[in-house]
């Protein structure tokens, strides 16, 4: 489910540069909060929970594409589930 988000969002024209061969490296929280059908609170606590890598820049989260999903590939791994519960 997550995985078909992701690969659906990295189609999108502004996901991949065209004219310069890069692929998308980042995620907005608005993008985390797609990907993972949560609201903006929780999205924000997810990204100050320190799971996964982020940047503040200019006032916006930018937050590690290869981070988040590494985070979101070990979730099927790891026992509890809940990052934002404690």
């Amino acid at each position: 489910m997550f995985e078909d988000k992701i690969e659906a969002m990295n189609k999108l024209p502004n996901a991949v540069d065209d004219s310069s061969g890069f692929e998308k490296r980042v995620y907005t929280v608005e993008e985390i909060m797609d990907i993972l059908s949560i609201g903006k609170n929780t999205a924000y606590a997810l990204v100050n929970s320190g799971v996964f890598h982020f940047v503040k820049v200019g006032g916006h989260y930018r937050i590690s594409k290869k981070s988040f999903d590494r985070w979101l590939d070990n979730m099927d791994s790891e026992s509890s589930g809940c990052q934002v519960c404690d």
